[in-house]
């Protein structure tokens, strides 16, 4: 794109400028300088907006935005090279028309290679885990793996209600196959009996995802007392099978006299 190589040595010769006329303090041997291009569609291309961000040192100090039609300062900083590029009549004309050749353009080659409109399930598992042995706080995970579009609504519930309190939100990452994950964190105290929930919904799915977690410590001492009265019950029944065939065993042995008496 022409205006990026133009508007990039500009906007150097600028920073260059201002830095040089701050009390004769000499421009820094290296800093960051960025420029971000967004294309912003409604309903398909009916509505296109365009924007093109400078940044300095991590700092947005220029903007074109379509919908305002000229550069605008964002910082004092950068209003030197805003009033250049507003009085430049191929770089604000270039800016202007990229809303069609740039937007619109790439629009349509990204829906023949079928990115637009694409959906892609998510898959959703719970994950417990102590941080501290001793502490009575649990941290529960949802995961959610392989979705598309990245725009994706969680909900932690507990019992049906919304937990608001120790839920901490991860940053979705990009798994390199135009799919997302993203996990979202809840501290918590479950009870005996309490029901967490993960309730996530998409535009990939006609309804939502609900996945339930319920504290394992409690079903795991219920099916440990099953076990010993189980194993009790068994253990009361061998024991007698044991004494009654005993009994029955000894009954019939025939007691022998004496062989003194015989004689």
């Amino acid at each position: 794109m022409a205006l990026v190589g133009v508007a990039l040595v500009l906007l150097v010769g600028a920073l260059a400028r201002i830095s040089g006329s701050g009390g004769g303090k000499e421009s820094p041997a290296h800093f960051l300088l960025q420029g971000k291009v967004e294309c912003r569609f409604l309903n398909g291309t009916q509505r296109v907006r365009y924007l093109y961000r400078y940044f300095y040192d991590r700092q947005e100090i220029v903007r074109f935005d379509s919908d305002r039609g000229e550069f605008e300062a964002l910082t004092e900083f950068g209003k030197v090279t805003a009033d250049a590029w507003n009085r430049d009549k191929f770089i604000l004309q270039d800016a202007k028309a990229a809303v069609d050749y740039f937007c619109r353009n790439n629009y349509g080659v990204f829906q023949r290679g079928r990115v637009i409109g694409r959906r892609a399930k998510p898959t959703v598992t719970i994950s417990p885990t102590k941080m501290d042995p001793t502490s009575p706080n649990t941290i529960l995970l949802c995961i959610m793996t392989g979705f598309y579009p990245v725009e994706i609504e969680v909900q932690w519930l507990k019992n049906g209600q919304p937990e608001k309190e120790g839920v901490a939100f991860g940053e979705e990452l990009q798994n390199g196959d135009w799919t997302y994950q993203l996990q979202v964190m809840l501290e918590t105290q479950p009870q005996r009996g309490d029901i967490y929930t993960c309730k996530v919904e998409h535009a990939s799915l006609e309804a939502p995802i609900t996945v339930q977690w319920e504290r394992r410590s409690s079903r795991s001492a219920r099916a440990k007392i099953w076990t010993g009265i189980m194993g009790a019950v068994i253990g009361v029944a061998f024991l007698a099978v044991g004494l009654f065939s005993y009994l029955k065993a000894k009954k019939a042995i025939p007691i022998q006299p004496p062989a003194a008496l015989v004689n």
